[in-house]
């Protein structure tokens, strides 16, 4: 039987509370989870109009250093914000502090907004995809090879050295909906990530996803496939009812129900493949989410 896996999804924004409550949410959070969940995740954005952003590989490092029991990844990085080399470079360091502990996400970037703000370069979506591709060249070239020399059309490096080098290699997720981003995924990376809850979308991605990697010629059994959704879940359906109270929910991102309910929501994502969800609990800095899944949905599942 398939083992089914879950990581947090935890949010980039400092919300509405104070730091030190929001600090105190993310700890008990990863309190939670630990020993259940497999790892815990941060987007990375600098900007969205006037909400407060956290910097997403600062605040992962600290975060990843409070819980030694969890992996850690970003869902996942821009690569428009960071040199590929330097990134490199980053990645083997967190994953000689953290002994092994973290998982390369990675994406093309997509949001203006952030990069005109802040003056990178946003060039069209076929360059951008070009640029992640280099990108990703550079990044295992230098964590494998020493004295690296590559000429590429956007990105190059000349006798550049990543010591120490990472052990265990970081797994490589791209997150990939589109044809062309399909094949990148499927010729770069260890994992694949897509996001929501609507199934007839997310079987139409996993078709491409298959036939992209038919295309380049790698089983698509050998990536992990992972899914990124949001979450509402209590104990009874009292409970529930009293947390969702009058939100608003999106039904093609969250999933909301009792720990049976969740349980049979996921299950048509699971005949499709997916072994790994990446859950946003929707009412942190509340826990009850975390704790119903960790207490009550991972165990169902998997039993």
């Amino acid at each position: 039987m398939t083992h089914i896996q879950f990581g947090w999804a935890m949010p980039f924004d400092s919300g509405n509370t104070s730091r030190s409550n929001q600090l105190a949410a993310y700890q008990q959070g990863l309190d939670i989870i630990a020993g259940h969940f497999d790892s815990a995740w941060m987007g990375d954005h600098v900007q969205f109009d006037t909400k407060p952003v956290l910097e997403a590989w600062t605040a992962m490092s600290y975060l990843a250093a409070l819980q030694p029991e969890l992996k850690f990844g970003h869902l996942v990085l821009c690569q428009l914000f960071r040199n590929p080399a330097h990134l490199a470079k980053m990645a083997a360091t967190l994953q000689y502090m953290s002994e092994g502990r973290f998982i390369l996400g990675l994406g093309a970037g997509w949001h203006q907004e952030e990069c005109d703000a802040y003056n990178y370069p946003f060039p069209s979506p076929g360059v951008r995809i070009e640029e992640l591709d280099e990108a990703l060249h550079i990044i295992k070239t230098m964590w494998r090879e020493d004295h690296v020399t590559i000429e590429g059309k956007h990105h190059r490096v000349k006798d550049a050295n990543c010591q120490p080098k990472p052990d265990p290699i970081p797994p490589i997720m791209i997150a990939a909906f589109q044809p062309r981003m399909m094949r990148l995924t499927a010729r770069h990376a260890d994992w694949w990530n897509t996001q929501g809850i609507d199934l007839q979308k997310i079987t139409s991605q996993v078709q491409a996803y298959e036939q992209a990697c038919n295309t380049v010629g790698r089983d698509p059994a050998l990536l992990k496939r992972t899914l990124q959704l949001g979450c509402y879940c209590a104990p009874t359906e009292k409970d529930l009812k009293k947390l969702i109270d009058n939100k608003k929910i999106n039904r093609d991102w969250s999933l909301v129900g009792t720990p049976e309910q969740i349980v049979e929501q996921l299950r048509p994502f699971i005949d499709l493949g997916f072994d790994y969800f990446i859950v946003g609990a929707d009412d942190f800095p509340h826990l009850t989410t975390l704790e119903t899944l960790t207490n009550e949905v991972l165990p169902r599942i998997n039993n």
